[in-house]
């Protein structure tokens, strides 16, 4: 059913482009609401804002920025998405993956939540922006599929290692230090003799009282309540004195406006990687978060749509002072779980945090850092999927090793070289898959079906005929495996052949060496006194086969079905019968 809803979603998409060219979308994520819905999206609305909160908070650890800054993604980003785009259910916000990304690409380029670092964090904002744009009006939507399950769920393991492990000095109270992960844990053990009481007191309470309510109740909002807490008695007992707080935390809204950096080519050129590897993960993380919702719930949405969504949300961001946000899975299911079903709940969200940078943002000083480490490292742990590893060893051995090498390359390398890595080992499945195809040939049963069998085994559907399946697409990588296929078959057969025809069924597409390829099969096969014919050729493949291939082998070595192909070679005058 997943798979039919998917087909029907993009052949909405199709239709809607067709019907509505780069019409600017407006509420379709909120309109049509029914009145009755209204209070469960507002209580939706008011529970990610306890949840989401502290953890935006704790993604400007993980990104560099100041505290201030993941409040701003939950403001402007976030309500241009839910007016802007398309999917109902999509919560857009500040994402580990991302803030990852955004941290190891500005490494060298500007003291670490300096203002000059956010401006660089801003710029990169509106050149994702500037990607998203692009897939939406070229069409690139189709790169959301380039990250297989298996990379993705490496990445984000590897990304979630790497965010754990960087919590740890400041959850130990410890100065820390080191640029990649095994530097930074080298760090940590050196300096272990420093480790402050304090500070790992408040950090093991606070993954007491969040991972305890999660057991409890996963609508209980854990972060929010030991925020508070801490804050109420770090007001009280003057935690300052004994460990790192965040201090002064300003308040009232975002300034609007271009970030102040000194543009030039050479600066975009330099951010360009980085912003390309954010735009693969908001791409991909936000189409697959779409989707599923839309399935789960039947309702369309154009992934169009949400790229022009994503694109004016990063657009805000930038002028908003604040870093890339995309497609978040956690925080949609937040919303989800609070029964939250349009984006009206996002708008509330919004208007919630304007609240907090209005009128709480002064409590805010007295937050021990030990709180945000701890939020932090259970939002890494979150993202480690050794289920997902597990299964995908037990399914897939050799995708499992991929899946580890994507790990691994975020973790010891970076999160931006692990993303490209990982759209290069995507790539290289897909092509290997395609490369060497598992072609086979089939023979007619008594039932009227057809039997399969491998192509080593030589079988003939009737004494004198193969019928070859080939099961990909014929481009030039395959093409050598098509040719030294059918020459085996050819020579090895027995009794020789006077028909071979080729199942075209899986074939849908046929460039212009694999055209060459069947020509050069073709004279083989004629000096050898053999039939080269073709069946159930695919609409889209007829015309471009037939027109570079018709001439040669005639209009009548075509045939609709394979059934027809048996038919006719049974008819042939000296056509010896098919033997039990």
């Amino acid at each position: 059913m997943k798979e039919i809803s998917n087909v029907h979603s993009s052949l909405q998409n199709s239709s809607d482009r067709k019907r509505t060219g780069f019409r600017l979308p407006f509420m379709q994520g909120i309109l049509p609401i029914k009145k009755d819905q209204i209070p469960a999206e507002i209580i939706a609305g008011l529970t990610l804002a306890a949840l989401a909160i502290p953890e935006v908070m704790g993604y400007t650890k993980i990104a560099g920025t100041p505290v201030v800054t993941g409040l701003y993604t939950l403001l402007i980003p976030t309500a241009l998405f839910a007016l802007f785009g398309s999917s109902r259910h999509l919560v857009v916000g500040a994402d580990s993956a991302t803030a990852a990304i955004l941290a190891t690409g500005l490494v060298g380029l500007a003291a670490t939540g300096s203002n000059e670092y956010v401006a660089l964090a801003a710029v990169l904002a509106f050149m994702a922006a500037g990607f998203l744009l692009l897939a939406r009006i070229v069409g690139l939507g189709f790169m959301a599929d380039f990250l297989s399950r298996t990379v993705l769920i490496g990445f984000l393991t590897g990304v979630g290692l790497q965010v754990a492990l960087g919590q740890i000095s400041g959850m130990l109270g410890l100065k820390g230090g080191g640029h990649g992960s095994l530097e930074k844990i080298i760090n940590d053990f050196q300096q272990l003799e420093h480790v402050n009481i304090y500070a790992l007191a408040i950090a093991l309470s606070v993954l007491i009282i969040i991972i305890g309510s999660k057991k409890i109740s996963k609508k209980i909002p854990g972060p929010l309540i030991a925020v508070i807490g801490v804050i109420i008695l770090s007001w009280a007992f003057d935690f300052k004195e004994h460990m790192h707080v965040l201090g002064n935390v300003p308040g009232g809204l975002p300034h609007i406006g271009l970030p102040g950096v000194n543009w030039s080519l050479e600066l975009i050129t330099e951010l360009a990687p980085t912003a390309f590897a954010m735009f693969i993960v908001i791409l991909s993380q936000s189409a697959a978060t779409s989707r599923a919702y839309a399935s789960q719930y039947n309702e369309n949405f154009s992934e169009d749509t949400d790229l022009t969504g994503l694109s004016i949300a990063n657009i805000g961001a930038g002028l908003s002072g604040t870093f890339v946000v995309n497609g978040s899975p956690t925080k949609t299911q937040m919303i989800d779980s609070a029964g939250g079903r349009t984006q009206l709940s996002l708008l509330i969200t919004s208007a919630i945090v304007l609240i907090v940078l209005l009128f709480l943002t002064g409590p805010l000083a007295f937050m021990p850092e030990a709180v945000l480490s701890a939020v932090v490292f259970l939002i890494g742990v979150e993202l480690i999927n050794i289920e997902g590893m597990r299964r995908i060893y037990t399914q897939r051995r050799s995708e499992f090793w991929v899946a580890i090498l994507t790990m691994l390359t975020v973790l010891f390398v970076g999160v931006k070289e692990g993303i490209l890595f990982a759209i290069v080992l995507s790539l290289i499945q897909h092509t290997q898959r395609g490369y060497r195809p598992r072609n086979s040939l089939l023979s007619p049963t008594k039932s009227g079906f057809f039997h399969t069998e491998p192509v080593n085994s030589g079988m003939q559907a009737l004494p004198g005929l193969i019928i070859y399946r080939f099961t990909h697409s014929m481009y030039y990588a395959n093409s050598q495996q098509l040719s030294e296929e059918i020459i085996a078959l050819v020579n090895n057969a027995q009794p020789s052949l006077r028909w071979f025809c080729i199942d075209a069924s899986g074939i849908d597409d046929v460039d212009f060496s694999s055209a060459e390829t069947l020509r050069s099969l073709f004279e083989i096969l004629k000096g050898k006194g053999i039939r080269f014919v073709v069946a159930e050729v695919m609409p889209d493949v007829q015309e471009s086969l037939q027109y570079s291939l018709r001439e040669l082998f005639g209009a009548d070595a075509f045939y609709d079905s394979l059934e027809d192909v048996i038919v006719a070679y049974r008819q042939l005058p000296t056509a010896r019968p098919q033997t039990s």
